[in-house]
């Protein structure tokens, strides 16, 4: 656990500046919490069109490459998960399915299928809000992103503005009910 409740495992040892800053190739990129609010602004833009709202944002040498949401209700794709959508436009952006050098933040824990899609581009670095205690395949339930028996692991960082996150998937459901 850092200070400020965030949970941090990773496969290398990258240095930690404050609140979760991480160097990615040698470019220091904005704050974890300032993107996860990047994320929760694409996430508010899926309950317009009555999706569950999960955001994501993929980062590249500190800017953002990629923005999506939900799009699930929008569009009938099962697989049209904010975390699948974003790595999918942010392979077209860098040219290559290899994202070693990117970070996704996420306003959820990833299910088993995004993490797995994390692990598949060789994802950098994954950072959620919210845990996913039904589905979550990160921490909650599994342990997609650093399992030793696959090929590679995600460095991740779990919990940020995790408060946030959840209030937002809560009152979503609460409508609902």
């Amino acid at each position: 656990m850092t200070t400020d409740g965030e949970q941090r495992r990773s496969d290398r040892d990258m240095p930690s500046t404050d609140r979760g800053t991480l160097p990615i190739t040698g470019v220091e990129v904005e704050n974890d919490a300032d993107l996860m609010d990047q994320a929760l602004a694409e996430a508010r833009l899926a309950e317009a069109h009555g999706d569950v709202p999960v955001g994501a944002v993929v980062v590249r040498n500190g800017e953002v490459i990629a923005r999506r949401h939900n799009e699930r209700e929008l569009t009938g794709d099962p697989t049209a998960h904010a975390e699948i959508l974003a790595l999918r436009d942010a392979a077209a952006v860098v040219g290559s399915w290899r994202l070693n050098d990117c970070t996704l933040v996420v306003t959820l824990e990833p299910c088993a299928m995004c993490g797995g899609a994390a692990v598949n581009a060789r994802l950098g670095r994954l950072v959620y809000g919210a845990a996913d205690l039904a589905a979550g395949a990160c921490l909650s339930l599994y342990n997609v992103c650093d399992d030793p028996r696959l090929n590679h692991r995600v460095e991740l960082v779990a919990g940020v503005e995790a408060e946030v996150c959840g209030r937002l998937l809560s009152d979503f459901f609460a409508v609902r009910r």
